[in-house]
């Protein structure tokens, strides 16, 4: 089975006016149908066939779409929503399409109506502006120091993932890796989750032995059997050029007509690698890490001079390595100064585990980037746990930015849809259609709660909205059984951010794809 393809109808070279539209909303519907079943902590998994044959299995909105190949232009922006939602913020994927489709749904009727469009993205663009300001109301500031409060935060929106068995330990994981690379800048936060807290995957072992480590770990070993594998303390020098005898820049022939000149060539070679690695052992160092090559002849010397070297570094690791120990890279040996020393890391150690070796620098004092060590059964199961940890982190980060949660299991979008469908009675004139609609699309998201565990979405979503009348705005759905349940004891919720950035990509997109009235394809049909 191939991962699915959506075809719309596309047959004609061009469709205009209605018929575009129609299309439009159709293809955003089909996509949205796709990963309906991907909300909430009873979410069904989907299986898809990579290109190259490999096989994910996933319930993250992003990842099913990035893998689905789609030939209609407007499904091709739906799923551009998600890779935007998953860039800003993390999480919330699947929530963006289903509220985008829906809204867009039960704005169908009206264009049917011959409703002009632009009223119909004038009522949108209302109701959005309405719907961010009712979030705001009903979201309650949070303490991120607050240890338990965290962890409870994260869990939820790890709730509905794969990882969800050992929710505590990777809420911890998440927390710990996040705070470990906050670094404060004057009034300022810096959290950069993708360049300095990397995920390493070692299969074997269980996932309860996964841990954040305070340091670097790098699937490698030193160059040089004979090396020391165990250093306490290390005075540790990065480097970003190679230990290796320097040819000539531009292309250098050499003719030799004496055997004596080809010696001396070769002791030219020696002499250049010895002054190298003496420039390097005048700083005394323990371990030698650079991202290019080093010659069997410098490992000879460096290994005399009581040094561990390790050969290409990733520069990515490299960056990360001279944040955690302290040192500068340096990109000339001849420029090595002993400020560049780094003394920041407590201990190098190689190990095995499984059955690759690998280089620990740890116990390092204030981090500032950190490795997270995941380990589990297989390789697939590892990819999901990776993919369910950056969303875990990502929240985090949201969270540690701007301290600020709503409630979550639909309540929020609950709270949305019966303000909106007051607020729309006000409204004189046909701009209360489309307005009420949106107020219509929010309750996709309890509803579909509500059928992913296969409960009755009729009877609770009438008992919700009820609660929501009586203006207790933190009662939402309880995603593992489909009952009603106060979100302040259920202990479910979300960063308002999240919150806010999906209904604004929500809305925007519909608007955006209800603007389209033309669609011509640039591409000419083959000749038979």
């Amino acid at each position: 089975m191939q991962a699915p393809v959506v075809y719309m109808n596309t047959s004609t070279e061009r469709q205009s006016g209605r018929q575009a539209q129609v299309s439009n909303i159709t293809a955003a519907k089909a996509v949205a149908d796709i990963i309906r079943t991907c909300l909430g902590p009873k979410a069904m998994l989907k299986m898809l066939l990579d290109p190259m044959g490999g096989i994910v299995l996933t319930n993250d909105g992003h990842a099913i779409l990035r893998e689905i190949d789609v030939s209609h232009p407007a499904a091709k922006s739906m799923i551009e929503l998600s890779r935007t939602q998953d860039e800003e913020v993390g999480d919330g994927t699947t929530t963006v399409i289903i509220l985008a489709g829906e809204i867009l749904a039960q704005t169908f009727p009206y264009i049917e109506k011959n409703i002009h469009p632009v009223i119909i993205i004038q009522a949108l663009k209302n109701a959005l502006s309405d719907a961010l300001e009712i979030i705001h109301q009903v979201s309650v500031p949070v303490d991120i120091e607050n240890e338990e409060a965290m962890i409870k935060l994260i869990k939820a929106s790890i709730g509905t993932k794969y990882i969800n068995k050992w929710s505590q330990k990777m809420c911890q994981l998440a927390l710990r890796a996040v705070r470990t690379v906050t670094v404060q800048k004057g009034d300022n936060k810096e959290i950069d989750i993708k360049r300095y807290a990397r995920i390493e995957k070692i299969p074997g072992g269980d996932v309860e032995d996964s841990e954040v480590l305070d340091g670097i770990l790098l699937n490698k070993d030193v160059t040089h059997p004979k090396m020391r594998r165990y250093i306490e303390n290390p005075r540790v020098v990065l480097l970003d050029c190679p230990l290796e005898y320097k040819k000539g820049e531009s292309q250098t022939n050499i003719e030799i007509s004496k055997e004596e000149d080809w010696n001396r060539i070769l002791e030219i070679e020696e002499e250049q690698v010895r002054q190298v690695c003496d420039h390097i052992l005048l700083l005394k160092p323990d371990l030698v890490l650079t991202e290019k090559g080093v010659s069997d002849l410098a490992q000879h010397f460096l290994l005399k001079g009581g040094v561990s070297a390790l050969r290409r570094v990733k520069k990515s690791d490299n960056n990360r390595i001279a944040r955690v120990t302290g040192a500068t890279i340096v990109n000339r040996v001849e420029d090595l100064k002993e400020s560049d020393v780094g003394t920041k890391c407590g201990l190098f150690k190689v190990e095995l585990v499984g059955d690759e070796y690998f280089s620990y620098l740890v116990e390092c004092k204030d981090p500032q980037a950190c490795t997270i060590v995941l380990r589990g059964a297989s390789k697939d199961i590892l990819n999901e746990i990776e993919r369910n940890l950056h969303d875990a982190m990502a929240v985090t980060r949201n969270v540690m930015f701007e301290p600020s949660l709503s409630p979550g299991g639909g309540a929020t979008e609950m709270a949305v849809s019966v303000k909106l469908s007051e607020k729309a009675k006000s409204i004189e004139g046909v701009a209360q259609w489309p307005y009420q609609a949106v107020a219509d699309a929010f309750e996709v998201i309890p509803r579909t709660l509500v059928q992913n565990c296969g409960g009755n979405p009729i009877k609770v979503l009438s008992n919700v909205r009820a609660k929501h009348a009586e203006g207790l705005h933190t009662y939402g759905i309880d995603g593992e059984v489909g009952k009603v349940v106060d979100m302040n004891e259920y202990g479910i919720w979300e960063p308002e951010v999240i919150k806010l950035q999906s209904i604004k990509t929500a809305i925007e997109s519909a608007c955006l794809l209800l603007r389209v009235d033309d669609i011509v394809s640039g591409v000419r049909q083959q000749q038979q």
